[in-house]
């Protein structure tokens, strides 16, 4: 069990962590010359039953309320420090303010000092601690009344016993989920190299295994593992662990920073929470209000974005979106405190809902009610109730940064469809959503014939960027595929089209335009302009023009740009190239057709403009699952 001790300056949590652990956790010559404590303390010691107890020793100064929640960020139990002769003091409520904002729910009082006070005036300070904490979760904490200067003080003993009692009641953590630890220390070590501590949030860890700093990209090997101040080689959830890391320097780690699972390793700017402002905070979050956000063991300045309306007043409940100055990681539950701009007080606090906020459209009713699904996951679990709100469906990767399970262990609905997508993920959207996305492709396609119902239909891709553009691309092709095989939609060379839906040429224009497609077929890459055309046929200019524009429409050609068409094959040549070459620049693709370099980047284009390519800088990038459809 890990334990965070909390309260006033100079009430004595130093003096009885060393009561109950033998340790003394002023390491620092500062703290010694001042007798105060400025940095985290750590101290261990062994309970009944094999447990050892962790107490993590905080600072009470109001200057160092920054590292105090550092240090309070995934104990077990809190001990609340108030000393008898100065009682409740402006440290005590702040520190049990921020243990109430972080879900802290179990812990203990110690009323110390108990020899600078007499009978009544105890009686009187344990009938205030017992009014402080009647309207919390720490109503029923039991009371100690300890003097940690005496040796084998029965208080201490007392205390020492209960916490025991409390660490085996304790639940089992969940080590099923992915590991993720935030980092409190950093420090090196001779001969080991680079040594981390924190307390293990999520998951187990082994030696040998990989994991990543977030944010960063460096991935680091476990060289070793001390659990509980014990070496070992594994460590798990609810644990203080110091993890010796190969593969980073210590400049590279930061307090704040986190060693997680691979797979939990993407960060973001922008996380939308459920805050929740005290009623006695006299602050008012408009938008753009800055903060300072206390999110684990890491402290961010950010500015606040209320989305349930335009501010949220003292001592209610909204959703909100912090914009951080810097990437944080993040998973749906985490708690976290805000200060006000000054860092003078402790204003609120809330839960992660999404760790990766929208920049844009974040009040849509849409959005809202991803939050609400989030909401609804973060207190059952469900995934039903994310892939119900995700009309294009959801990633595999994206799941497991949500749920911190592995992809083997998240059970989707039976009727959930699966996408394979590129790099080993999966695309997974319930069979209601896809049923919808079915409609609004039928439902655009009748649109786009109302609006231009001289074209044959719109091509695959530019169909996608009128319906659903953001639409996983695999998804789309699925989609258009079941569709054309139940008959629902139409392909007439790269057209698609309703089946109630044809441009069609009279037979006199059949006749007129196929000695235009035997000469634009001879031309291959190079095919003749409307004017060579004219030449060649001795027909009107303006009639070849029309004939070709209408056969542009049915599909039956390609207008790369005014007066070039391209005949379906060559361009089919065309496109395999540009899926061969293996970087595709106007001079790469100029050489290997053997065109110049201005037809070269006309065709380039064309593939950009049509959704085949995209350009990228001065390269042509094939989009994922882009198929170019020709029929001989």
């Amino acid at each position: 069990m890990i334990v965070g001790t909390a309260g006033h300056i100079d009430h004595g949590k130093t003096t009885l962590t060393r009561a109950l652990t033998g340790v003394d956790t002023d390491r620092l010559k500062e703290e010694k010359a001042r007798g105060i404590s400025i940095e985290l303390g750590y101290a261990y010691a062994p309970l009944a039953g094999g447990d050892i107890l962790g107490v993590i020793d905080v600072p009470g100064h109001e200057k160092f309320i920054r590292t105090m929640a550092a240090g309070v960020t995934g104990i077990d139990a809190a001990l609340l420090v108030i000393a008898a002769d100065d009682g409740i003091m402006p440290q005590t409520l702040e520190h049990l303010a921020i243990l109430r904002l972080l879900g802290v729910r179990h812990g203990a009082v110690a009323l110390t000092k108990i020899d600078r006070a007499d009978a009544h005036q105890l009686a009187r300070i344990e009938a205030d601690i017992k009014a402080l904490l009647a309207p919390t979760d720490f109503a029923d904490a039991q009371i100690f009344h300890t003097n940690a200067t005496r040796e084998a003080d029965a208080g201490v003993q007392a205390l020492l016993a209960h916490l025991s009692k409390m660490a085996a009641a304790l639940p089992a953590a969940d080590e099923q989920r992915l590991f993720r630890l935030g980092v409190d220390r950093v420090f090196t070590l001779s001969g080991q190299g680079t040594i981390v501590t924190g307390t293990a949030l999520a998951g187990s860890v082994r030696v040998g295994d990989t994991l990543q700093l977030a944010p960063g990209e460096q991935q680091v090997r476990v060289r070793g593992i001390h659990a509980q101040n014990r070496a070992a080689d594994t460590g798990r959830a609810g644990q203080r662990l110091a993890l010796n890391l190969s593969g980073i320097s210590k400049d590279e780690i930061a307090r704040g920073s986190w060693i997680v699972a691979p797979a939990l390793a993407a960060c973001s700017e922008r996380i939308d929470v459920e805050l929740t402002l005290t009623a006695e905070c006299g602050v008012t979050l408009k938008p753009w209000t800055p903060l300072h956000v206390h999110l684990g063991a890491a402290h961010h300045t950010a500015h606040v974005v209320p989305l349930d309306g335009d501010a949220l007043p003292p001592g209610h409940t909204g959703r909100a979106q912090l914009v951080l100055d810097a990437p944080v990681h993040a998973v749906p539950g985490d708690r976290f405190v805000i200060r006000n701009a000054q860092a003078t007080a402790t204003i609120g606090g809330g839960v992660v809902l999404d760790p990766f906020g929208a920049a844009r459209k974040r009040r849509s009713a849409a959005r809202l009610d991803w939050l609400d699904a989030l909401s609804e996951f973060i207190g059952g679990g469900d995934v039903a109730a994310l892939l119900a709100r995700s009309p294009l469906g959801l990633r595999m990767s994206a799941l497991v940064r949500l749920s911190l399970l592995p992809a083997e262990r998240i059970v989707a609905p039976p009727d959930t469809i699966e996408v394979a997508l590129p790099a080993g993920d999966t695309l997974l959207i319930a069979a209601a959503e896809v049923r919808a996305l079915e409609a609004r492709i039928l439902a655009g396609l009748a649109e786009f014939h109302a609006r231009a119902p001289d074209d044959a239909g719109p091509e695959l891709w530019r169909l996608k960027r009128i319906v659903a553009p953001e639409m996983e691309d695999r998804l789309w092709s699925r989609l258009i595929d079941t569709l054309a095989g139940a008959g629902q939609i139409m392909r007439r060379g790269r057209s698609l089209h309703l089946p109630s839906h044809s441009v069609e040429l009279s037979e006199a224009e059949q006749a007129q335009v196929q000695p235009l497609l035997v000469s634009l077929h001879a031309g291959r890459f190079d095919p003749p302009w409307v004017r060579d055309l004219v030449r060649q046929h001795a027909m009107p200019e303006a009639e070849v023009r029309r004939l070709l524009l209408k056969l542009s429409k049915t599909g039956e050609v390609s207008q790369v740009v005014p007066d070039l068409f391209y005949h379906p094959a060559p361009l089919a040549e065309l496109a395999q190239l540009v899926a061969t070459l293996p970087e595709v620049q106007a001079a790469s693709f100029r050489d290997a057709t053997g065109l110049g370099r201005k037809r070269a980047i006309q065709i380039l284009e064309f593939f950009d403009r049509v959704g085949y390519t995209r350009r990228v800088s001065n390269v042509h990038l094939l989009r994922p699952n882009a198929v170019w459809l020709f029929n001989a």
